[in-house]
């Protein structure tokens, strides 16, 4: 199996997590954390239902996979999210220390891995992740696409 058909699959675990936030009302993004291609932590979106604006996907992944390690850093781990981080989100990934961040879908408004800023290039952070985007990107703007326009009718 080569990387690219390892991303794809652990993408598919992302978009089963996106699918339950959209079950509840939430925009429906997804993320997984692996490490050793073994999944461990996965999460959604629940801002709203949390009251919560910290509560992105990305972050609840971070947060699950590190209390399940014990440790709050992830050196070693690929974080899987089905749309490109915003700056929070970003900021966590440096902190936890993932080593790669693979996400699907670009977000223009407030992607901050190439898309709106390219934050991902500035020479202040300590850390840096490799980072892939576009897998199973016409998946994972998809399901979006389908929430905001279901919203607005």
């Amino acid at each position: 199996m080569t990387n690219f058909d390892i991303d794809e699959k652990f993408m598919t675990h992302a978009l089963q997590e996106a699918k339950k936030s959209q079950v509840m009302k939430e925009v429906p993004v997804g993320a997984i954390v692996v490490i050793n291609d073994e999944i461990i932590s996965q999460a959604h979106n629940l801002p709203i239902s949390q009251n919560d604006p910290t509560s992105h996907a990305e972050v609840n992944a971070i947060r699950k996979a590190s209390e399940n390690l014990g440790n709050y850093r992830l050196t070693g781990a690929t974080l899987y999210v089905t749309l490109e981080p915003c700056a929070m989100c970003y900021g966590a990934i440096i902190h936890a220390r993932i080593s790669r961040l693979v996400f699907g879908a670009y977000d223009t408004k407030t992607g901050v891995c190439g898309s709106s800023i390219q934050l991902h290039e500035q020479a202040c952070f300590n850390h840096a992740p490799k980072i892939i985007g576009g897998v199973l990107e016409e998946d994972c703007s998809l399901i979006l696409k389908d929430f905001f326009k279901e919203r607005r009718n």
